[in-house]
């Protein structure tokens, strides 16, 4: 398989069941949810690395992913013929991983758990405090300190507690975030020899995880745009393909400003992964304008346009251009200017971590 490194699924410690397991969920995103075709491959790394044994083999592993619900027997109507499918709790599971493999070395640091600047009656202690005030929360005192003071002010033996005593913990606001992650599903994605829409997945199977496990009143919308741009679950994830498209880009953006205009949430962004230039307008007769051959000036003009209606909106733009083409640069900048955002040219090894990065970056922005 073509870009697949085997040595990073050596699964030093794991059980025979628990390391294959790691190799098939890799193998389904590059085959985008295929089981059987992940298995074929899984087939053939056994033969050439020798990971099963005797005592436990492909098939025993088969039968432990029917056994403990990772896949399902399904049935096409109406001939009777049938096949194994991926079940919720496998989805699960490959956003768990992807996580794990894009922000296991940033989850060890120091988590802010991205409170804002803003102190007051908020959600988050911190280890200051401050004199009680009218209308706080009883919850916040901090009733050692309280009494700490009431004994230095009124004694032992006329002990009392009084308002002037009383102190409170201080807190954090902790914003909410409203993001929608754009994903480019045009050919070029997989042109010249390069899977660039794995990784695009996993980035956008792991930032999903985060915010559902972490940050459970953000909201994560996602997009894919080709010719045209539409809204996928995320249980699609795992199974999208690249198409024959070209980019329309400016398609994704107008499907992004009308999801996030929706949203409650004060913050609000978008990120974009892309790996070529806006290629693609649909007109308003329904015809598709498109040019693959150089930047386009009415092209680009429309996607200036539409960045620029995301800054007027407070809409930061994030763009993750995946490939480092030098004729891109001048585009990206433009861009970046036109929404007053941010652009990152990244190989494909960086992409998750520059991500997560801007998440909580931005995730700190807040309007009070």
């Amino acid at each position: 398989m073509l870009g697949f490194r085997f040595s990073q699924y050596t699964g030093k410690g794991k059980t025979t069941f628990e390391k294959l397991f790691d190799i098939f969920k890799e193998l389904l995103l590059y085959t985008s949810g295929d089981v059987e075709e992940a298995l074929d491959w899984l087939e053939e790394l056994d033969e050439e690395y020798k990971l099963t044994t005797d005592d436990y083999t492909l098939e025993d592993f088969l039968e432990d992913l029917k056994k403990k619900g990772y896949l399902r027997e399904e049935i096409d109507e109406p001939d009777g013929n049938g096949g194994l499918a991926l079940t919720a709790k496998t989805e699960r599971s490959i956003r768990q991983g992807a996580l794990e493999q894009i922000f296991g070395k940033l989850k060890k640091s120091a988590a802010g758990n991205h409170t804002t600047k803003y102190s007051g009656q908020g959600d988050e202690q911190t280890a200051d405090t401050r004199n009680y005030h009218f209308g706080d929360s009883v919850e916040q005192i901090a009733m050692n300190e309280s009494i700490k003071n009431a004994f230095i002010n009124q004694g032992i033996e006329q002990f009392g507690m009084t308002e002037n005593d009383l102190v409170v913990n201080e807190t954090h606001y902790k914003a909410q975030m409203s993001t929608v992650l754009m994903i480019d599903i045009s050919h070029s994605m997989i042109l010249y020899g390069e899977d660039r829409i794995t990784p695009a997945k996993k980035v956008a199977l792991a930032l999903a995880e985060l915010i559902k496990t972490r940050y459970p009143k953000d909201t994560l919308d996602i997009i894919v745009f080709g010719n045209d741009a539409w809204q996928i679950d995320l249980e699609e994830l795992p199974y999208l393909k690249v198409g024959p498209y070209h980019t329309n880009t400016v398609a994704g953006l107008e499907l992004a400003m009308d999801l996030l205009r929706r949203k409650k949430n004060a913050n609000k962004q978008i990120f974009m992964i892309t790996d070529g230039k806006p290629s693609c307008l649909k007109e308003p007769d329904g015809t598709y304008y498109k040019n693959s051959f150089g930047l386009d000036d009415y092209i680009v003009n429309k996607c200036l346009n539409k960045a620029a209606a995301c800054r007027r909106l407070n809409i930061p733009i994030t763009t993750f251009m995946i490939a480092q083409d030098h004729y891109l640069q001048q585009f990206v900048q433009e861009f970046t200017e036109a929404n007053k955002g941010k652009a990152f040219f990244t190989g494909l090894k960086g992409l998750g971590e520059f991500i997560f990065q801007d998440y909580e970056k931005n995730r700190r922005r807040t309007i009070r």
